[in-house]
């Protein structure tokens, strides 16, 4: 499995939201790229970020702070937050980043899905970000009448590279991963399924490691800024080191 180090960006600075909501965010650093850097030298093969003002704004907002992590990194980075628009994947795919994130654009756009990933193979997964059960969408404000496990189903033969998974419920609040409905989703679909949200101590890294599912990565984000989850061991826990 894969460790992906969150980086959630909001007016230029490093920051966790509490279940989403943008007026309860945390600043953990001012510059994202020193902590993309971080994040590197403790062995992280991939980054996560997410421009949270551009999910909001359904429009890429913090540009400069992303390429700024990208002039100082070398290790891949997938990108999610207000790529609605073919133009949008092109110029970041074009720009440097690894692998894009449609979150709003797979629900609403089903076409955009198909076309980028028959454009960009191999670089575009898509965001399932549910609360209760359902896909939410438009920076997670508004809730869909659609399951995860019916978008999820959608999307098997378009070409999708990953799927993330994120229960709202649990992002940023500390209290452990939806560990069984990812572990179940992944189960069910042959695309590559990453947690998201939830994950707050090393013990619940080892949990998923020894969960035997499908799963192919796991992102966290407070835990890593409050120390309740050492990067360095994250990863070798997820790369099932002997000597972690």
């Amino acid at each position: 499995m894969i460790f992906f180090p969150a980086i959630d960006i909001k007016d230029g600075q490093c920051v966790r939201l509490l279940h989403g909501e943008m007026n309860k965010a945390t600043v953990f650093n001012n510059d994202p790229a020193s902590q993309a850097v971080a994040f590197e030298k403790n062995n992280c093969k991939w980054l996560h970020l997410v421009d949270l003002n551009g999910a909001f704004e359904g429009r890429p907002v913090n540009g400069d702070a992303i390429e700024a992590i990208l002039a100082v990194v070398d290790i891949p980075v997938q990108l999610g937050g207000g790529i609605r628009e073919m133009a949008t994947i092109d110029m970041w795919l074009n720009r440097g980043i690894r692998r894009v994130i449609l979150g709003t654009a797979a629900l609403r756009d089903p076409a955009l899905v198909r076309e980028a990933c028959k454009r960009h193979v191999g670089r575009v997964a898509v965001g399932i970000d549910v609360r209760n059960g359902f896909v939410a969408v438009d920076g997670w404000v508004k809730t869909a009448e659609v399951s995860a496990f019916d978008l999820a189903q959608q999307l098997e033969d378009v070409g999708v590279a990953a799927i993330i998974y994120t229960d709202i419920g649990r992002d940023g609040a500390m209290q452990g991963p939806n560990l069984k409905a990812t572990v179940e989703l992944a189960a069910k679909v042959t695309t590559p399924v990453i947690l998201s949200g939830g994950v707050s101590s090393i013990d619940d890294i080892k949990r998923i490691a020894e969960s035997g599912s499908k799963i192919e990565g796991v992102i966290s984000g407070r835990a890593v800024y409050d120390g309740y989850v050492n990067v360095a061991q994250a990863v070798c826990i997820l790369e099932e080191s002997a000597t972690c």
